[in-house]
């Protein structure tokens, strides 16, 4: 049997256990497995043996908020085991928590020599990627310290500091060398006939400058029982729809994933606040596309991840040019990251500005949000934060200049700053690529719906009908350049972007759907994309493609060049829907709700191959897809916008 990882997430911590709940520490491959905690490994290796070897899986760890399996020592057919061991474990805040209960099937007195193998080697989470870069760590040191019930590994690099403690109850009775760095927890058990015995193991993970006061729950039915809490606080008094129970069931898995990829972050005064992460395991922190897009499609159902996400965002926002990876005055940042690597430099994400839409998508969702709740107090909160970021979309984004917000490709950052961003997904329909500056399609998308939201908003909420009107011709006159510009005659489709020259990049995307989710389409061309997106090139059976098929750059497990991204697709069904497109808006939201209903634990992950459904049956996964993705988990909660329960 192939050894699985499975996902256990809570916050900002998150642990990928495999079959039978053992961590390897094995580095390389799709996925890293590990205790993570701000994007730092905690446990590197957490390997049960019984009397010296590794025993077999009867039951394997199941998808769920609990690890739990079933394993028995190896042994002839005809000899029935000895003795069962049931592991549960579960992870909380900077904690994991497991129970090993070992029951002898014997008749007779049975000792058995238990032991947990534990190693901590504190890697950076970029260290771990598959592009195998490697980063020198000069004068990093690692230490261990013997405890009464346990021991605890320490690191330090500078100023950086990190430890995982590990206690356990009843204490170990020898922790042991193993000649590797890792140690050896040792217990003799004596079990009576038919007897029963319970270890409890916890961990703490400090990761640097975390100086709180933390408890780790008792065992990991507690832990569980923290997460349900939360689960059913963010599920509770959500209408679903009664007629469609698949779409029902997608809109509650993703709100109960919601609730756990919820993160710590602080606001503009220090306030602290909880906002949506990116997705596990690569990307649980602050990305702040995914983060606008899970709050927007999340709004009319849960509110307060919108303003938490703002007010975080605010209190990144950049003041002043240079010093900072492509911080501009009033930009709103890309990514935050907390790990060793960030903190010393050596990858530029500590706060990394190289997005070019985060910043429109700000200003549309505080529109969003004042209008939806009618609560305004956010609005008139951020009001400089809001002008800031019309500011740099005038300004440093390009739209002056340029007449459309405008990004460079950013040598050791990202190549594309558009949401499809990996270094080829900007490209030609023969695949090639353009150099310079670009001017991707959506991102004017978004531009224009910022502009009018936000005039809303200086009209209703600041009493500024001047900057009103300013913010309004500004819009209408990206909409006229936009339509002269952007719109190819021959293919009725608007181009994936202009190059620095202001010519026509001519690959058939799926970005135009997020012009419909925006209005930026007079209503005669927006009726003609959105019936385009739907042809078989375009739609799958499992959503719209990012690329359609047949031309030069298609990739059915391209990433962005050919992909069906739920999210993307939450966003077309309601542009579809925006533009009185109905039942096509309807064909994409069943695609993704019967493409959820075939999904491990019916959840939508973040990507699928674009494969069609007439010779796949079943959507095929993006092999490197995060497991648990926050704009995924959201996306039904928009398609029921879009259709509502038919």
């Amino acid at each position: 049997m192939t050894d699985r990882h499975h996902l256990l997430v809570h916050g900002a911590t998150f642990a990928a256990v495999g079959d039978r709940g053992d961590i390897s520490g094995v580095r390389g491959g799709g996925s890293p497995d590990g205790l993570f905690v701000r994007d730092a490994r905690h446990l590197s290796r957490w390997q049960l043996t019984v009397d010296g070897a590794v025993p077999e899986v009867l039951t394997p760890v199941a998808d769920g908020g609990t690890a739990r399996c079933v394993l028995v020592p190896r042994g002839a057919r005809p000899e029935p085991p000895a003795h069962t061991l049931f592991r549960e474990q579960a992870v909380g805040d900077s904690s994991f928590v497991e129970t090993v209960r070992v029951t002898s099937n014997r008749p007779v007195p049975t000792t058995i020599r238990l032991a947990i193998t534990a190693d901590v080697d504190f890697a950076d989470q970029f260290e771990l990627r598959p592009d195998h870069r490697t980063y020198v760590k000069a004068g990093a040191l690692r230490s261990r310290i013997v405890l009464d019930d346990g021991i605890e590994f320490a690191y330090r690099r500078a100023e950086w500091r990190s430890c995982t403690t590990i206690t356990a109850d009843p204490a170990p009775e020898a922790v042991e060398e193993t000649g590797t760095g890792a140690r050896r927890l040792v217990w003799t058990l004596e079990l009576p006939p038919g007897g029963t015995r319970d270890l409890v193991l916890r961990v703490m993970a400090r990761p640097h400058g975390d100086r709180r006061a933390l408890r780790v729950p008792r065992d990991p039915s507690a832990m569980a029982a923290q997460l349900s809490a939360s689960e059913a606080e963010f599920v509770e008094g959500v209408a679903f729809p009664t007629g469609w129970p698949e779409l029902a069931a997608a809109c509650a898995r993703g709100l109960t994933d919601l609730a756990a990829l919820q993160i710590p972050a602080t606001g503009p005064d220090g306030e602290e606040l909880r906002v949506p992460a990116g997705g596990a395991p690569w990307y649980l922190t602050l990305l702040a596309r995914d983060a606008l897009l899970t709050s927007l499609f999340a709004l009319p159902y849960r509110p307060r991840p919108a303003a938490a996400t703002l007010f975080a965002l605010a209190a990144t926002q950049a003041g002043e040019s240079g010093g900072v990876r492509g911080a501009e005055p009033g930009k709103i940042v890309h990514e935050v990251r907390h790990g060793e690597l960030a903190h010393f430099g050596q990858v530029p994400y500590a706060r990394y500005y190289g997005s070019v839409d985060a910043t429109p998508l700000f200003l549309v969702l505080l529109g969003a949000y004042t209008e939806q709740t009618g609560d305004p107090a956010p609005a008139r909160r951020l009001e400089a934060h809001a002008r800031a970021a019309v500011g740099w979309m005038l300004d440093h984004g390009g739209l002056t200049s340029r007449g459309y917000l405008v990004y460079r490709a950013d040598e050791g950052g990202l190549a594309n700053q558009n949401w499809k961003d990996s270094p080829g997904a900007i490209c030609r329909a023969d695949g090639t690529r353009p150099s310079g500056p670009v001017m991707a399609a959506g991102a004017q998308g978004y531009a224009y719906d910022a502009l009018r939201r936000t005039a809303w908003v200086a009209r209703t909420v600041w009493a500024d009908e001047t900057y009103a009107a300013l913010l309004e011709q500004a819009a209408a006159d990206l909409r006229d350049r936009f339509q002269r510009d952007f719109w190819m005659r021959e293919a009725s489709f608007p181009a994936l972007a202009l190059d620095g020259e202001g010519r026509g990049i001519d690959a058939l995307a799926s970005d135009a759907g997020h012009l419909l989710w925006t209005g930026l389409l007079d209503k005669e061309y927006g009726e003609v994309v959105g019936r385009r997106l739907l042809e078989p090139d375009f739609f799958s059976g499992w959503g719209v493609r990012t690329l359609a098929a047949g031309q030069g750059a298609y990739h059915p497990l391209s990433p962005h060049r050919g992909s069906v991204w739920p999210h993307d697709n939450a966003l077309i069904a309601l542009g579809l829907a925006r533009y009185g497109l109905h039942d096509e808006a309807r064909a994409v939201a069943h695609a993704l709700v019967d493409a959820a209903c075939l999904a491990p634990a019916h959840r939508l992950p973040e990507v699928l191959a674009g494969y069609p459904r007439a010779t796949h049956p079943e959507p095929v996964p993006y092999p490197h897809a995060c497991t648990r993705e926050s704009r995924s988990a959201a996306a039904p909660l928009a398609l029921l916008t879009a259709v509502g329960g038919a």
